[in-house]
């Protein structure tokens, strides 16, 4: 009976996968317009009835069908000087699986249910000079030299301190447990912390501790996990990435690096075997082998199939395998298509449907968890293909604007600065935008991102928009006791962003509208009610609310400090840095290591048994980076992955 019972399920299980492709298949010319291209007139030799099937053929790339929609008169121009067979990357459209094979691919582990039989190829144009992003650095005296130095090497033995703990208790282990000294295998089990940290080891001038993990990972099977399904995201950004931006860094001496690199990609590709080649987020190993039929994800979120670019763009350009290009590029095509299909245009969702891909079921717009690295990569990707394709700049520029005018908001505070931060938006039922100032410490990278885009794009006039969001993340540190960024918390838009004097009733009144019970209170006054609300909840002038109030020992504020300091060679970002370093040291050392904690508004807060890799991999990184000499990791030479992405070293074409 049990026999029984199981194959009636798979029976069960094969009716409805057979009726969900169905439906996907009448769901999957379901895009509205693409913004660009010259397809835009729907008045065309195709009725008005037609218009699904024309977007259908943008999707796939049928050119027959394209050219028969343009209107009478408007011929399709020959192609300029281009060589025959060329693959260079198109704008918008996915090509037709069956034109000939462009570019020979490495075989897989698995038959690939779907097969693409014709990859989108690297751009095939010269990389062009990119405008310069580091600053000009004046020449430095010996007592600023000697400060300097004296910093960095405080964070190289803070490194040293978390790298040691982990080396003698959870070697070989995703990560260690810096309060009892125990080990947690939470992304696949093959040494996350260890394979993270790789770049960091050799930046650091640890070739010793570099090339005993190097040896530790050619004994690493990533073809094996005993966890029940793995994320494609973070199996990438740390994994992918650790290794080949540790191959990078160290010039390509340790091929094994690449090896394992080539391993890690060929394992994540079979995620990509789906009928629309867009990943399946939560991936499952052991019966995708087996599995007749796997599909992409319905509802995954937009960071995690938008943020995969840059390690597999790499492995193509250092490989000369186009299949790994091929399936991000086909994930940029289609986020380029829905781009302007949202219920906030130019903006993707929190949450997306892979599986049609459909970008307009969400009503949640946000720069923090969940979406923050789809838009960091973009001006990274951009620098990492040369500037060969126009794409991620207009990706990137269609959704800054809209992010300006909607997210990013001034915070009324006491001291009266004139910062930024990043909230939320989420649309109405009446079509409208609503923002909450509702702010992530996950949202700060957005100063070092705009201070990116402004230089690696010609917008100038962005730069005081950078610095303002850095400013404003700075001002959150500064705010609380510990001196560290909540996690999340919630702050006071201004009415206008030039002027925004401090109003004490203000905050009080928000500090009420957002408490919604006052047990055992009844016979106090509002007023008392909300200063008593104040104190136990430890709020400080400008934050009526803290949602939520660790720190996990994130990256993403020094990592917007460290480039804004690079772009700018302002010293002052500096200091900034080096309170921030101090303070965090101070609440976050243990015995073995770092570790996470509870609370920042407490004076004494908790240690929680956590450090993730990034610890190592990015936030003791960006405080080494920003106290080395500037041509250390030139903004200029690499490209770092990003704060939400492990900040690995890819280097730039020159």
């Amino acid at each position: 009976m049990p026999l029984l019972r199981r194959w009636r399920f798979s029976i069960l299980l094969a009716v409805g996968t057979l009726l969900g492709f169905s439906y996907l298949a009448n769901r999957r010319d379901s895009f509205a317009p693409p913004r660009h291209g010259p397809l835009l007139d729907t008045t065309s030799k195709l009725g008005n009835g037609d218009q699904r099937a024309l977007d259908t053929a943008r999707l796939n790339g049928d050119q027959k069908i394209l050219d028969t929609a343009r209107p009478d008169g408007d011929q399709k121009q020959p192609d300029k000087a281009k060589p025959e067979g060329d693959q260079t990357v198109p704008d918008i459209s996915i090509p037709n699986d069956d034109e000939p094979m462009a570019g020979k691919a490495r075989p897989t582990n698995a038959q690939q249910r779907y097969p693409v039989t014709s990859f989108i190829a690297l751009p095939s144009s010269a990389p062009s000079k990119l405008p310069r992003v580091q600053g000009h650095f004046p020449a430095e005296d010996e007592r600023a030299k000697a400060t300097r130095e004296k910093r960095r090497r405080s964070v190289e033995e803070s490194f040293q301190h978390a790298w040691t703990g982990y080396k003698q208790n959870s070697w070989l282990r995703d990560e260690l447990a810096p309060v009892s000294g125990k080990s947690k295998d939470v992304f696949g089990g093959w040494a996350a912390t260890l394979v993270d940290t790789l770049d960091t080891l050799w930046i650091m001038g640890l070739y010793d501790d570099f090339e005993d993990a190097v040896d530790a990972v050619s004994k690493i099977d990533f073809t094996k996990t005993e966890q029940y399904a793995i994320s494609v995201f973070e199996t990438t950004i740390r994994y992918l990435g650790g290794l080949l931006g540790a191959y990078d860094v160290s010039d390509g001496r340790y091929k094994v690096l690449l090896e394992k690199a080539v391993e890690v990609a060929d394992v994540l590709y079979g995620a990509f075997d789906t009928p629309n080649r867009m990943p399946v987020a939560r991936w499952d190993m052991h019966d995708a082998a087996s599995s007749p039929i796997q599909v992409a994800s319905s509802r995954t979120s937009a960071a995690e199939i938008g943020s995969l670019s840059l390690e597999f763009t790499r492995l193509s350009q250092i490989t000369k395998d186009p299949k790994y290009f091929d399936a991000i590029q086909r994930i940029s095509n289609a986020l380029d298509l829905g781009q302007n299909t949202t219920k906030l245009p130019g903006m993707w969702p929190v949450m997306v449907n892979a599986a049609i891909p459909s970008f307009s079921g969400d009503n949640s717009f946000t720069l923090g968890g969940m979406a923050d690295s789809l838009y960091e990569y973009l001006p990274k990707e951009h620098a990492l293909l040369g500037s060969s394709t126009d794409q991620y700049r207009r990706l990137y520029e269609g959704s800054i604007d809209v992010v300006k005018e909607h997210l990013f908001f001034r915070p009324m505070n006491k001291e009266n600065r004139n910062v930024l931060l990043s909230g939320e938006v989420k649309i109405g039922y009446n079509g409208f935008p609503n923002l909450s100032p509702r702010t992530q410490h996950l949202t700060c990278f957005a100063g070092g991102m705009v201070g990116l885009g402004a230089k690696l794009f010609e917008r100038p006039d962005e730069l005081d928009t950078a610095r303002k969001l850095v400013d404003g993340c700075v001002w959150a540190y500064e705010s609380m006791v510990t001196g560290i960024m909540p996690e999340t918390f919630t702050a006071i838009p201004c009415k206008s962003q030039s002027f925004c004097p401090w109003d004490e009733e203000i905050w009080r009144q928000a500090v009420l509208d957002r408490v919604y019970q006052w047990k055992g209170q009844d016979d106090m006054t509002e007023g008392e009610k909300i200063t008593k609300k104040i104190k136990d909840s430890r709020l400080v002038p400008g934050i009526p609310e803290i949602l939520d109030r660790r720190y996990l020992l994130r990256p993403e504020a020094i990592e917007s400090v460290f480039i804004l300091y690079r772009i700018t060679a302002d010293a002052a970002l500096q200091e900034q840095a080096w309170k921030m370093f101090t303070n965090i040291e101070k609440y976050t050392r243990t015995n073995l290591a770092h570790a996470a904690i509870d609370d920042v508004s407490r004076a004494s807060p908790q240690k929680t048994d956590s450090m993730e890799s990034f610890w190592l991999a990015e936030t003791l990184k960006y405080f080494y980076l920003i106290f080395s000499e500037p041509d250390l990791v030139s903004l200029d030479d690499y490209v770092l992955s990003s704060s939400n992405t492990e900040a690995h070293t890819f280097k730039r074409p020159l």
